[in-house]
Protein backbone atom coordinates (compact mmCIF):
# COMPACT_ATOMS: atom_id res chain seq x y z
CA UNK A 1 0.00 0.00 0.00
CA UNK A 2 1.53 3.24 -0.86
CA UNK A 3 1.09 5.62 2.48
CA UNK A 4 0.92 9.54 3.03
CA UNK A 5 4.31 9.83 2.30
CA UNK A 6 4.64 9.24 -1.06
CA UNK A 7 2.22 12.10 -1.87
CA UNK A 8 4.10 14.77 0.49
CA UNK A 9 6.69 15.20 -3.04
CA UNK A 10 7.44 17.13 -5.73
CA UNK A 11 3.65 17.00 -7.57
CA UNK A 12 5.71 16.29 -10.92
CA UNK A 13 7.79 13.53 -9.57
CA UNK A 14 4.23 11.37 -7.78
CA UNK A 15 2.58 11.95 -11.27
CA UNK A 16 5.42 10.30 -12.53
CA UNK A 17 5.96 7.89 -9.83
CA UNK A 18 1.74 6.60 -10.04
CA UNK A 19 2.60 5.48 -13.60
CA UNK A 20 2.33 1.73 -12.75
CA UNK A 21 1.07 1.76 -9.22
CA UNK A 22 -2.40 0.45 -8.99
CA UNK A 23 -5.46 2.09 -7.97
CA UNK A 24 -8.51 0.36 -6.61
CA UNK A 25 -12.05 1.63 -4.73
CA UNK A 26 -14.13 -0.87 -3.78
CA UNK A 27 -12.12 -3.68 -5.02
CA UNK A 28 -12.55 -2.09 -8.85
CA UNK A 29 -9.67 -0.70 -10.23
CA UNK A 30 -6.09 -1.29 -12.09
CA UNK A 31 -2.78 0.06 -12.98
CA UNK A 32 -2.49 4.01 -13.40
CA UNK A 33 -1.12 4.36 -16.96
CA UNK A 34 -1.75 8.16 -17.56
CA UNK A 35 -1.29 11.32 -15.03
CA UNK A 36 -1.07 14.93 -15.10
CA UNK A 37 0.89 17.32 -12.22
CA UNK A 38 -0.36 20.68 -11.09
CA UNK A 39 0.27 22.59 -8.81
CA UNK A 40 -0.61 26.18 -7.11
CA UNK A 41 1.95 27.85 -8.97
CA UNK A 42 0.33 26.42 -12.43
CA UNK A 43 -2.06 28.81 -13.75
CA UNK A 44 -4.10 25.89 -15.15
CA UNK A 45 -4.83 24.41 -11.74
CA UNK A 46 -8.03 25.10 -9.89
CA UNK A 47 -5.81 26.52 -6.84
CA UNK A 48 -4.21 28.61 -8.28
CA UNK A 49 -6.09 31.68 -7.53
CA UNK A 50 -6.42 30.13 -4.07
CA UNK A 51 -8.75 28.49 -1.85
CA UNK A 52 -12.33 28.01 -2.66
CA UNK A 53 -15.45 25.77 -1.34
CA UNK A 54 -14.53 23.88 -4.19
CA UNK A 55 -11.10 23.21 -3.93
CA UNK A 56 -10.80 22.58 -0.70
CA UNK A 57 -9.72 19.47 -0.76
CA UNK A 58 -6.19 20.91 -2.59
CA UNK A 59 -5.18 22.55 0.13
CA UNK A 60 -6.16 19.75 3.11
CA UNK A 61 -3.70 17.15 3.69
CA UNK A 62 -1.75 14.99 1.36
CA UNK A 63 -3.08 11.57 0.17
CA UNK A 64 -6.69 12.69 0.12
CA UNK A 65 -8.79 12.56 -3.16
CA UNK A 66 -10.35 15.86 -4.42
CA UNK A 67 -13.10 15.70 -6.64
CA UNK A 68 -14.90 17.74 -9.02
CA UNK A 69 -17.05 18.57 -12.20
CA UNK A 70 -15.61 19.16 -15.47
CA UNK A 71 -17.70 21.38 -16.86
CA UNK A 72 -20.80 20.83 -15.19
CA UNK A 73 -20.53 16.86 -16.55
CA UNK A 74 -18.06 14.40 -15.32
CA UNK A 75 -16.47 13.99 -12.58
CA UNK A 76 -12.63 13.70 -12.48
CA UNK A 77 -10.55 12.71 -9.37
CA UNK A 78 -7.16 14.26 -8.31
CA UNK A 79 -5.03 12.49 -5.45
CA UNK A 80 -3.57 15.33 -3.10
CA UNK A 81 -0.26 16.45 -2.88
CA UNK A 82 -0.31 19.17 -0.33
CA UNK A 83 -0.38 23.20 -0.35
CA UNK A 84 -2.86 23.12 -3.42
CA UNK A 85 -1.04 20.92 -5.44
CA UNK A 86 -2.65 17.55 -7.59
CA UNK A 87 -2.52 14.73 -9.61
CA UNK A 88 -5.32 14.07 -11.89
CA UNK A 89 -5.54 10.60 -12.78
CA UNK A 90 -6.40 10.25 -16.21
CA UNK A 91 -6.49 6.38 -17.28
CA UNK A 92 -5.65 2.89 -15.70
CA UNK A 93 -6.27 -0.33 -17.58
CA UNK A 94 -8.95 -1.97 -15.96
CA UNK A 95 -7.85 -5.61 -14.38
CA UNK A 96 -10.15 -5.89 -11.55
CA UNK A 97 -13.93 -5.80 -11.48
CA UNK A 98 -14.31 -4.93 -14.72
CA UNK A 99 -17.53 -6.50 -15.28
CA UNK A 100 -18.76 -3.70 -12.47
CA UNK A 101 -17.05 -1.14 -14.67
CA UNK A 102 -18.93 -1.98 -17.83
CA UNK A 103 -22.43 -1.82 -15.97
CA UNK A 104 -21.32 1.31 -14.67
CA UNK A 105 -20.43 2.54 -18.55
CA UNK A 106 -22.24 0.72 -21.00
CA UNK A 107 -21.33 -0.85 -23.98
CA UNK A 108 -17.68 -0.11 -24.89
CA UNK A 109 -15.04 -1.68 -25.80
CA UNK A 110 -12.44 -2.27 -22.64
CA UNK A 111 -9.78 0.09 -23.83
CA UNK A 112 -12.14 3.15 -23.48
CA UNK A 113 -13.37 2.00 -19.79
CA UNK A 114 -10.89 4.31 -18.13
CA UNK A 115 -9.63 5.86 -20.87
CA UNK A 116 -9.71 9.78 -19.41
CA UNK A 117 -10.98 11.19 -16.13
CA UNK A 118 -14.79 11.12 -16.80
CA UNK A 119 -14.92 7.71 -17.90
CA UNK A 120 -12.32 6.29 -15.14
CA UNK A 121 -14.75 8.26 -12.16
CA UNK A 122 -17.79 6.52 -13.81
CA UNK A 123 -16.40 3.22 -14.23
CA UNK A 124 -14.71 2.98 -10.73
CA UNK A 125 -18.20 4.91 -9.26
CA UNK A 126 -16.51 8.05 -7.56
CA UNK A 127 -18.83 10.83 -7.29
CA UNK A 128 -19.04 14.31 -5.33
CA UNK A 129 -18.80 12.26 -2.36
CA UNK A 130 -15.70 10.93 -2.88
CA UNK A 131 -13.90 14.49 -2.40
CA UNK A 132 -11.80 14.43 0.45
CA UNK A 133 -11.59 11.23 1.24
CA UNK A 134 -8.04 9.79 2.57
CA UNK A 135 -6.78 7.34 -0.20
CA UNK A 136 -4.94 5.04 2.60
CA UNK A 137 -8.01 4.09 3.63
CA UNK A 138 -11.34 2.35 2.17
CA UNK A 139 -13.07 2.33 -0.25
CA UNK A 140 -9.90 3.27 -1.61
CA UNK A 141 -6.60 0.93 -1.94
CA UNK A 142 -3.59 2.28 -3.52
CA UNK A 143 -0.78 -0.55 -4.56
CA UNK A 144 3.31 0.22 -5.46
CA UNK A 145 4.40 -0.81 -8.88
CA UNK A 146 5.69 -3.81 -9.72
CA UNK A 147 8.25 -3.20 -11.96
CA UNK A 148 9.79 0.58 -13.06
CA UNK A 149 8.27 1.75 -15.79
CA UNK A 150 8.83 2.90 -19.48
CA UNK A 151 7.58 6.59 -19.00
CA UNK A 152 6.44 9.34 -21.77
CA UNK A 153 5.93 13.28 -20.68
CA UNK A 154 4.51 15.17 -22.61
CA UNK A 155 2.24 18.18 -22.73
CA UNK A 156 -1.33 17.87 -20.34
CA UNK A 157 -4.73 17.65 -22.48
CA UNK A 158 -8.02 20.36 -22.19
CA UNK A 159 -6.34 23.33 -20.86
CA UNK A 160 -5.81 27.01 -22.33
CA UNK A 161 -3.02 28.06 -20.44
CA UNK A 162 0.35 26.36 -19.52
CA UNK A 163 -0.10 23.96 -22.73
CA UNK A 164 3.63 23.81 -23.12
CA UNK A 165 4.46 22.50 -19.73
CA UNK A 166 5.81 18.57 -20.28
CA UNK A 167 3.66 17.69 -17.15
CA UNK A 168 1.22 14.55 -18.98
CA UNK A 169 3.07 11.18 -17.97
CA UNK A 170 2.09 8.04 -19.53
CA UNK A 171 2.91 4.65 -19.45
CA UNK A 172 4.53 3.87 -23.00
CA UNK A 173 2.97 1.49 -25.19
CA UNK A 174 -0.62 1.47 -22.72
CA UNK A 175 -3.35 0.85 -25.46
CA UNK A 176 -5.64 2.28 -22.73
CA UNK A 177 -4.75 6.30 -22.04
CA UNK A 178 -7.06 8.77 -23.60
CA UNK A 179 -4.88 10.02 -26.29
CA UNK A 180 -2.31 7.98 -27.82
CA UNK A 181 1.35 9.78 -26.12
CA UNK A 182 2.94 12.24 -28.39
CA UNK A 183 -0.19 13.21 -30.24
CA UNK A 184 -1.10 16.49 -31.46
CA UNK A 185 -3.31 18.67 -29.45
CA UNK A 186 -6.49 19.18 -31.35
CA UNK A 187 -7.33 22.72 -32.53
CA UNK A 188 -9.30 24.54 -30.28
CA UNK A 189 -12.12 26.62 -32.43
CA UNK A 190 -11.98 30.59 -31.17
Amino acid sequence: MLDRTFFERDVEQVARDLIGTSIFVGGVGGAIVETEAYDRDDPAAHTFRGPTRRNASMFGPAAHAYVYRSHGLHWCMNVTCGHGAGVLIRAIAPDAGVEAMRARRGPVEDRHLCAGPGRLCQALGIDGGFDGLPLDQPPFALHGRQAEPAIIAGPRIGISVAVELPRRFCLAGSRFLSRPAGSPRPRRRV
